[in-house]
This record gives structure tokens, C-alpha cells and sequence, in this order.
């Protein structure tokens, strides 16, 4: 899911925090990346108005996933530092509208007619893809995956994912060793 990716652009190390967006080289390269997803170019180059756009995206986005994961815990990598749930609401809708959508009909010759999504009439470049990335969030925050959203509780880790079966506990397999090791090592710590 795109949205899963773009807010996993901020994770954890053993360092400490790692943002991949961290100036406008690293929005290029993360854009170039996505550029099917996005709607771009593989030629894209972010500009300076859209990497701070993207990052203030990136952060409502995150607000609201701490929304939807909740009674649970937010990912602790910005529970602290996210804006307000109103402000974050607003954002992400009037981004999602800043680059409607118009159905295309698209059918191959040896195939069923396939409904794609487009830009309707001429956009710049910066606000379709910020539009892909908050009509992923709603998408997902709006639909039936929404439930499955969880925080990953692994010691350190700050990424969102979907529960993809019942016993999925964290977001990787790296996650969960981590989580397990962190139990065994404090069970019996004091032995």
C-alpha cells in the first residue's frame, strides 16, 4: 500500500530515528521510486515547495493513523510531535481534492475492459502527487483494511502495517525476533 510506505519513510534504526524524506534529494529519490504510483515520470525531481508539502502530509497522515489504530498505542517515533486530528482531517481531504480524478476506460485486445483512474485535465505535477498520497490514505483509513491497521510494538520500531493474518503480531519477521529477544533477555535478567 503506498500510504504504508510513504509514512514508513520515517523508521527506526539503531541510531535512532532515520527520515528517508529528510531534504529534496531524498523526495526525488523516494518520487522516482513511486513514480508509477505517484502518476510521475521516472525523470521526476522534487522541488523544495513540494518536499516541505510531502513531509507536512506525511505527518497528518501519520495523525490519523494513530487515530485509527487507537485504544492501541500510536508509533512512538512522533506520537508526541503529530498535529491535531481536525487540523490533520482537513489536510488530507483538501489535498486529496487539490488533483481530481476522472474515470478512463482502458481495453486491450485480448482482454476485459480495465477502469483506471487519471488526472481530470492538466495538473502540476506537485499536487497529483500529493493528491495519489493522501487518496491512498483515505483509501485505506475508509475502507475495510482499516481494522487490520496496527502499530508495530516491537522495541524501537515505528512503522504502521496491516494484520494480514491472526497471529501477525508485529511488522516483520526482524520485528518480531527483536520483541522476542526483548522478553527472554528482561524474563530473565535478573537470574
Amino acid at each position: 500500500m503506498l500510504v504504508l510506505e510513504f509514512v514508513s519513510t520515517v523508521r527506526a534504526t539503531r541510531s535512532g530515528l532515520l527520515d528517508t524524506l529528510p531534504d529534496v534529494e531524498g523526495m526525488t529519490e523516494w518520487g522516482r521510486a513511486h513514480a508509477a504510483e505517484l502518476g510521475i515520470t521516472a525523470g521526476f525531481t522534487a522541488t523544495e515547495d513540494l518536499w516541505r508539502e510531502v513531509v507536512e502530509l506525511r505527518q497528518a497522515v501519520r495523525a490519523l493513523l494513530a487515530r485509527a489504530v487507537a485504544p492501541g498505542p500510536a508509533s512512538s517515533a512522533d506520537a508526541d510531535r503529530l498535529p491535531g486530528f481536525t487540523e490533520s482531517l482537513d489536510l488530507v481531504n483538501a489535498t486529496a481534492l487539490a488533483a481530481p480524478l476522472a474515470p478512463r476506460l482502458d481495453w486491450p485486445a485480448e482482454g476485459a475492459p480495465v477502469a483506471t483512474s487519471v488526472p481530470a485535465g492538466e495538473r502540476a505535477q506537485s499536487p497529483r502527487i500529493r493528491a495519489a498520497l493522501a487518496t491512498s490514505a483515505i483509501e485505506l483509513l475508509a475502507g475495510p483494511a482499516r481494522e487490520q491497521l496496527r502499530a508495530c510494538p516491537a522495541p524501537r520500531c515505528v512503522l504502521y502495517f496491516v494484520k494480514e493474518h491472526s497471529r501477525q503480531e508485529w511488522c516483520s519477521v526482524g520485528c518480531g525476533n527483536r520483541a522476542r529477544a526483548a522478553r527472554h533477555y528482561h524474563q530473565h535478567k535478573g537470574r
